[in-house]
């Protein structure tokens, strides 16, 4: 790959990979159908679109846009019924030279689908899928504490937190016998 990425006679190829609830739909940017990996993807062109990936030094999610345009729109109502957000949908970065695949595409972004929007001209319609990365998900805050009530639903039969509701209203002595003059 890194050998194609310096020639000159470089064709880069976009795969894309959407999880759908019944069927996983792959897509390449060139035209025909290729096979790779055992699965076979299908060649739709310029009529596949992917947002810029971008990468940073910090920690954070940041999610991309895959376009579908050009779809015949009496078939816009099956896609939609089977569109389901939080399914993976992965972008992968290829290369050709000479007519085949040079080694194995590389995973540029990798998420889970979002909301979709659409838009159609009463011909044709456009498909705009708005991904988001799996780092989204630690922005969710985690509804666990630390009682026992709450050890029982992740491990049956565990007793590491039996004592934690006593020691709320508890008052401890550190260092011996309580000294009414300096208690806290």
């Amino acid at each position: 790959m890194l050998a194609a990425l310096q020639a000159c006679d470089l064709q880069p190829a976009i795969f894309v990979q959407i999880q759908f609830v019944s069927a996983i739909v792959r897509l390449w940017s060139g035209a025909g159908s290729v096979t790779w990996n055992g699965q076979t993807w299908i060649g739709i062109g310029s009529l596949l679109g992917v947002s810029v990936i971008e990468d940073a030094a910090t920690v954070e999610a940041r999610g991309i846009s895959i376009t579908l345009s050009g779809l015949d729109a009496s078939l816009l109502a099956g896609a939609l019924s089977d569109f389901k957000t939080g399914l993976p949908a992965s972008v992968l970065f290829g290369a050709y030279s000479g007519g085949s695949l040079i080694a194995t595409p590389i995973v540029s972004w990798s998420g889970r689908t979002d909301i979709p929007e659409i838009s159609y001209d009463g011909e044709t319609a456009t498909i705009t899928i708005a991904c988001e990365n799996r780092l989204a998900d630690s922005n969710i805050p985690v509804d666990r504490r630390y009682t026992n009530q709450d050890q029982q639903m992740t491990w049956p039969g565990d007793l590491c937190f039996q004592f934690v509701d006593g020691l709320q209203e508890m008052t401890l002595f550190i260092g011996g016998q309580a000294n009414t003059t300096n208690n806290i």
